[in-house]
C-alpha cells in the first residue's frame, strides 16, 4: 500500500540569514519568494540571532502548531530561538538561534564533535566557537523536528561550510531526513588565491591538508570536507567550484545551482533609461562639486564606469582592472575625442573618517547649487514682469545688483589650487593600501589632463551619505559600464546586478557567471556581457582586452551606447529565479529520492506542495 506523505517540511540553514556577511545573504534573500511560492508554511529558514540586524530585518511572530513544540523542547535544552519573519519579499519563516545561549555548553559539544570526527577546533578562536555551538543546536533543532514530525518528509539544505556545521553532528545520529550541502567557495580555494596562489594551472597538484595547514584553516576544511562527504547531495554555483570542490573535499557535485535575482522588468524599455538618467545627474552633482573647484571638463562626454565587492585586490582582478586603466589612459591621450571617463572603485576598506577637503567641496557645491536655485526662482519672477511688459529682457532685467555680487562671491570661493583626491575618505593605512599604491604606481591621480580619473571610495553607498547620495542600486543603473575581471569568483553577484539593471559588464572566464554565459548565450561580448579572458594566459593578456573593450566604449554614440543597454537589459530575465529556481528543484528532488523513494514530494514547476 503507498503511504501518503504529510506536507513536506524544507529548512535551509546559513549563517547569513537575516545578516547580510556575504553574497549567499544575497542569494537566500533574493530566492526567498520563489522559495515560498514552492514550499508554503513548510519552508523556513535557519540562521543564528544577531540583535543589530534582527532589529531591521526580523518580525518575531508567535510560533506556530507545528513548529511550537519543537521549541519547547529546545528551551528545555536551554537553547532560545527566535521565531518569525524575515522582512523581504516573500517573507519568509525564520528561526532565529542565540548562540549566547548555546555556550555554556562549548566544552561538552566540542567534545563530542571531536569524538565524532577526530576535528579539533581552536581553543580561543571565538567565530568557530560559535560556529560549532550554532551547528549543535541547528543539529538538535532538525532531530526534534523530525521526529515531533515523522509523518512528513523533510528535507535540510545547508550553505557553506559556516552553516554546514550541523551535519558533522548529524553523522553519527543518522537521521532519516534528507540533507543536501552547497559550497558557494571552497576554504582553500579562497585562501590560496587571497595569498597569491596558483590556483587553476596546477590544481591537480594541490594537496588540500597541506595547504590548509599551512594557512592555518586546518579546523574550516575539515569541517567542510565532512558536509561535503556526508550530506545526501552535493552541489555547487558554478562548474569552477566544482572542479575545486572534487579536488579539494573528495567529492564532485551531483549538481550545479547557479545564482539569481528578483528582476523588476519594465512595461517599456524606455522606463530603465529613465531610471539611468535620473540617477546619472546625482553621479554628475559629485563629480561637479569633486573636481570642478580644480577644473573642467565636459559632462556630457563623460563616462563612469565601476568595480565593487570585498576588498580582496588579486582574487577580485582590481589589479587587472587599474592596469586597464592605464592602458585606456594612453590610448585616449593618443586619441582624443573629448571623452572622459570616471572610474569608481566602491569597495569598502578600514577608515578614520570622510576625507576633510572633500566634504569641503561637496559643501560648497551645495552652497553653489542652492544659491543658483535661489537666484533662479527671482529670475522666473523678473522674467514674467518684463515678458508682460512686452519687451524681451536683457540680463540687467533678470539679476540685479546683489544676485550678481552673490554669484561672484560663491564662484571665488568655490574655486580651489589643489587637486580633487583619489579617495573619499581617509584611510587608517593609506601609504600601504594595495589600490592607491597600484594607482601612484600608475600615476593614476586625478591630472586635470588625464582622460582617465579615479574615485575611490571606501564604503557601503547611502542615500544618507553627504557624497554620492544614492544606495547601490540606484548608482549602478546611473554607470555605464561594471568592471569584475576575478582572478576568484565562484559565481560573482556584481556583474549580474549590472546585467537585470540593464548595465553591460565585464566579467571573467575564471568566474563562476562569467563560465556560465560564456555555456548559454552566444555573442555575449558582442552584446555587452563581456567575458575577459584569464584562464591560461597572463594578465598583460586580460589587460589589454579589457582596456580595448572600454576603448571601444567611448567610441560609441549615445545612440549605440543606449542600444547596448537596451540589449543588456533583455537578458535579465533568464536570470530571475522563476526560472532558476528549476536548479535547486533537482537538487531537492535528488535528495527526497534517495532518502524517500518512491514520494513525489518536491514540485517540478515551482508550485506549492500543498495544494
Amino acid at each position: 500500500m503507498t503511504r501518503t506523505p504529510g506536507i513536506p517540511l524544507m529548512f535551509e540553514v546559513s549563517w547569513e540569514v537575516c545578516s547580510q556577511a556575504g553574497g549567499i545573504y544575497s542569494v537566500l534573500r533574493s530566492r526567498a519568494p520563489a522559495a515560498v511560492r514552492c514550499w508554503g508554511d513548510g519552508y523556513w529558514l535557519i540562521g543564528p540571532y544577531h540583535e543589530a540586524s534582527a532589529q531591521i530585518e526580523f518580525e518575531e511572530t508567535p510560533p506556530s502548531e507545528f513548529i511550537k513544540p519543537v521549541l519547547e523542547e529546545m528551551r528545555k535544552l536551554g537553547v532560545v530561538i527566535h521565531c518569525g519573519q524575515w522582512l523581504v519579499t516573500g517573507r519568509p519563516q525564520v528561526l532565529l538561534i542565540d548562540v549566547k545561549s548555546v555556550l555554556p555548553r562549548l566544552g561538552e559539544i566540542r567534545y563530542f564533535l571531536w569524538e565524532d570526527t577526530q576535528i579539533r577546533t581552536p581553543d580561543n578562536d571565538f567565530e568557530t566557537n560559535d560556529l560549532v555551538a550554532f551547528g549543535n543546536a541547528v543539529a538538535d533543532l532538525l532531530v526534534l523536528a523530525n521526529r515531533l514530525n515523522a509523518d512528513r518528509p523533510m528535507l535540510a539544505h545547508f550553505h557553506e561550510w559556516q552553516g554546514a556545521v550541523a551535519i558533522s553532528f548529524l553523522k553519527k545520529r543518522k537521521p532519516p531526513f534528507a540533507t543536501v550541502f552547497t559550497t558557494h567557495a571552497t576554504v582553500v580555494g579562497r585562501s590560496l588565491c587571497s595569498a597569491n596562489g596558483d590556483l587553476y594551472d596546477h590544481m591537480h597538484e594541490i594537496n588540500a591538508e597541506v595547504v590548509a595547514r599551512e594557512h592555518s584553516i586546518t579546523h574550516k576544511f575539515l569541517l567542510e570536507r565532512e558536509a561535503a562527504q556526508n550530506c545526501d547531495v552535493f552541489t555547487t554555483v558554478s562548474e569552477i567550484t566544482a572542479q575545486e570542490s572534487a579536488q579539494f573535499l573528495g567529492r564532485r557535485p551531483e549538481a550545479l545551482v547557479p545564482n539569481g535575482l528578483n528582476v523588476e522588468r519594465f512595461a517599456a524599455p524606455h522606463e530603465f533609461q529613465v531610471l539611468h538618467r535620473q540617477n546619472k545627474e546625482k553621479v554628475h552633482e559629485f563629480v561637479m562639486g569633486h573636481f570642478f573647484p580644480s577644473y573642467t571638463f565636459d559632462l556630457d562626454k563623460t563616462l563612469y564606469i565601476f568595480t565593487a565587492g570585498r576588498y580582496e585586490y588579486r582574487n577580485k582582478g582590481l589589479d587587472v582592472f587599474i592596469d586597464s586603466l592605464y592602458e585606456l589612459n594612453q590610448r585616449l591621450k593618443a586619441n582624443p575625442n573629448g571623452v572622459n571617463v570616471i572610474a569608481f572603485f566602491i569597495i569598502k576598506a578600514p577608515v578614520q573618517s570622510l576625507n576633510v577637503n572633500t566634504l569641503n567641496r561637496q559643501a560648497m557645491f551645495d552652497e553653489m547649487f542652492h544659491t543658483c536655485s535661489a537666484i533662479g526662482d527671482e529670475m522666473k519672477k523678473h522674467l514674467v514682469k518684463v515678458i508682460t511688459d512686452g519687451r524681451l529682457p536683457v540680463l540687467e532685467d533678470l539679476l540685479d545688483e546683489y544676485a550678481v555680487l552673490r554669484l561672484k562671491r560663491i564662484m571665488h570661493a568655490f574655486r580651489q589650487k589643489t587637486m580633487p583626491t583619489v579617495v573619499t575618505h581617509d584611510l587608517w593605512d593609506e601609504v600601504n593600501d594595495p589600490i592607491l599604491k597600484h594607482l601612484r604606481l600608475r600615476q593614476l591621480t586625478n591630472k586635470p589632463d588625464d582622460p582617465v580619473k579615479v574615485i575611490f571610495h571606501p564604503d557601503f553607498l547611502s542615500v544618507a551619505s553627504p557624497l554620492l547620495g544614492l544606495e547601490y542600486d540606484q548608482f549602478v543603473r546611473a554607470c555605464n559600464l561594471g568592471v569584475f575581471p576575478s582572478y576568484y569568483e565562484p559565481w560573482g553577484y556584481t556583474p549580474l546586478e549590472c546585467v537585470v539593471r540593464g548595465v553591460p559588464a565585464i566579467t571573467s572566464d575564471l568566474s563562476g557567471f562569467g563560465t556560465y554565459v560564456k555555456r548559454y548565450f552566444t555573442k555575449y561580448n558582442e552584446s555587452g556581457l563581456y567575458v575577459a579572458p584569464r584562464r591560461g594566459v597572463d594578465d598583460a593578456t586580460t589587460v589589454q582586452t579589457i582596456a580595448s573593450w572600454l576603448y571601444e566604449l567611448t567610441r560609441l554614440s549615445r545612440r549605440e551606447r543606449i542600444q547596448q543597454r537596451n540589449l543588456v537589459e533583455s537578458y535579465g530575465d533568464h536570470f530571475d529565479w522563476r526560472h532558476l529556481i528549476r536548479y535547486y528543484l533537482d537538487a531537492w528532488k535528488m535528495a527526497f529520492d534517495k532518502r524517500y523513494p518512491g514520494l513525489h514530494v518536491v514540485p517540478t514547476n515551482g508550485a506549492n506542495p500543498q495544494n
